[in-house]
């Protein structure tokens, strides 16, 4: 799938001729993707920024964060970049003309600093840690071990002698006077104003602070007022600040297992609870409305609560937000437009037609909540029954009970990453998050497909019979790891040991892929490790009068 952009009325302006593209943004630019890469355009569609960084974050006070194999880098408006050199980390975004800087250091521990709006360092890259400034203020700790509050030159407004201490809002800040103590507040010059006895405590937002107080080794969030005073009771198992004085308060679904997930109620900064527990997503008010997403639709509540009949109600679960004359959607993962009066403007395509002849048609599987599958049926074959049966159960369709309450959330979607004469192949990926784990796992297949004879093919097939495939594709994939010094940085010493006769591959026009699982040879940030070899490097045993090779050459 390509995309482009499109005016309020729904007219292309922009051609889709991208991989991947953002909204654009208050300064008329916009980040987009070709294959891996990022890059900027303007509104004309140029790019003032070529795709050749790995990420490229949103701008913020006229700069944006880039990546490269080289590190982290800042830009201006105008692509230049601005930054000296690169850093093994920028952390966030341009805050008060200040954004953090992080360098290893010679023993390989992490320092902070901050650069400057014209990307200079503007204060030394020194710190233990550091954070976002607020109100032109930031906390930060010396590599003694000491805490301080700085201004916006680095100058030290106040050293403080406790162990422990938090973001700096509106006057105070977390502290503890042990390591293993409770968190109290502070005021700037270090007098204490609510003694020890949170064990969480975030920084004050519009005179409240989110706290919470352990019990039965959970913590039960709180909020309270300047003097310490709770005005909502730490009964909840999580509370989210949603800007214009309202909160979300959470309870679990499942006592007996409260990191499954949360159903939120709204309350207010008086402690009032405005709603019942209702909302399985709540975001942030924007100019009195926010919105939400209930079992079943998504729509917007009033700073009561209460739904705005006015604008759309979707089915589904996501996020609405105006942009503009238009409200956008993304609902179920797919994307939406609508106008003020709720009339359906635009929504992603469902039919991607191959040729005069074959389709791929979107299906959408949703029996429960937390279960999730977008999967791919073909159109125009003869006797299509087997393979659109396949399609499914490789995508992730299957029975799942509509009410119960799953112990993982499941997403399943795919992609048509090539086609070529008689050769489809999709791309069906997934990823199942237990609610308890520190992270899900990601699912990656690909399916080769004779839209002619219905046929699916495996690695072998692409092979001479009897030819020792295994080995050599095994051999090659070891040179391109001896060889390549990018492999070292994430793959696992001595876990190489050759592909399997049934290894995971795809195939596309740089030639045969192979891929690997998840923690097989790498680190799990490592995603699918792939290796690239090209069909000429594998002449000598390609079975050239094979089906499979004759689908797409």
């Amino acid at each position: 799938n390509k995309w482009g952009y499109m005016d309020a009325k729904g007219k292309m302006v922009l051609p889709e001729n991208f991989d991947r593209a953002d909204d654009f943004q208050e300064n008329g630019l916009a980040i987009v993707g070709l294959m891996d890469k990022s890059g900027v355009i303007n509104d004309n569609g140029y790019f003032i920024v070529k795709p050749i960084y790995d990420t490229i974050d949103p701008f913020s006070e006229g700069r944006a964060v880039v990546n490269d194999l080289r590190g982290f880098k800042v830009i201006d408006e105008s692509g230049k970049e601005i930054t000296e050199k690169a850093y093994s980390i920028i952390v966030g975004e341009y805050k008060e003309g200040r954004v953090r800087a992080v360098k290893l250091d010679e023993h390989g521990q992490y320092l902070y600093g901050y650069l400057n709006k014209r990307g200079k360092e503007v204060i030394p890259i020194i710190y233990e840690t550091a954070s976002d400034f607020v109100q032109g203020k930031a906390v930060v700790k010396t590599k003694e071990g000491r805490f301080q509050l700085i201004n916006l030159t680095g100058t030290v407004i106040q050293t403080y002698s406790f162990p422990y201490v938090g973001n700096y809002g509106e006057g105070l800040l977390p502290y503890k006077k042990s390591n293993e103590g409770k968190i109290g507040y502070t005021n700037e010059q270090g007098k204490i104003v609510i003694e020890p006895q949170f064990s969480n405590g975030e920084a004050f937002v519009e005179g409240r602070a989110i706290v919470s107080l352990a019990e039965n080794n959970n913590d039960r969030y709180g909020v309270i007022d300047r003097t310490g005073h709770f005005v909502i009771k730490p009964n909840y198992n999580q509370i989210l600040y949603l800007d214009e004085g309202r909160f979300a308060i959470g309870k679990e679904i499942d006592p007996k297992q409260p990191c499954m997930r949360s159903i939120y109620a709204l309350a207010d900064s008086g402690g009032q609870i405005l709603t019942g527990f209702i909302f399985t997503v709540i975001n942030k008010f924007q100019d009195g409305l926010a919105s939400v997403s209930d079992d079943q639709n998504t729509y917007f509540i009033d700073k009561h609560g209460k739904r705005n009949e006015h604008l759309p109600m979707v089915s589904g679960s996501g996020w609405l937000r105006f942009e503009k004359t238009l409200i956008k959607g993304h609902i179920d993962d797919r994307l939406l437009y609508f106008n003020r009066t709720g009339d359906l403007l635009w929504k992603q395509a469902t039919i991607l037609p191959l040729n005069n002849q074959y389709s791929v048609v979107e299906h959408k599987y949703k029996p429960n909540k937390d279960y999730l599958v977008y999967y791919p049926q073909i159109e125009g074959m003869e006797n299509p029954e087997r393979v659109n049966r396949a399609l499914k159960e490789l995508a992730g369709v299957k029975p799942v009970s509509a009410h119960a309450q799953l112990e993982s959330n499941y997403t399943g979607d795919y992609e048509i990453p090539f086609y070529k004469k008689n050769l489809l192949v999709i791309k069906i990926t997934g990823y199942d998050y237990p609610f308890c784990a520190a992270h899900g796992m990601p699912v990656e297949r690909y399916v080769h497909m004779n839209l002619k004879t219905g046929s699916m093919y495996q690695l072998k097939d692409l092979f001479k019979p009897g030819s020792s495939y295994v080995k050599i594709i095994s051999d090659r994939i070891g040179d391109q790891i001896k060889n390549n010094e990018k492999y070292a940085s994430y793959l696992f010493p001595e876990e190489y040991h050759g592909i399997k006769a049934d290894q995971p591959f795809f195939i596309s026009e740089a030639g045969l892929n192979i891929y690997f699982l998840p923690y097989e040879i790498a680190a799990f940030a490592a995603g699918f490790p792939t290796f690239t070899i090209r069909f000429d490097d594998l002449v000598d045993i390609i079975n050239t009068n094979s089906e499979f090779w004759n689908t797409f050459h």
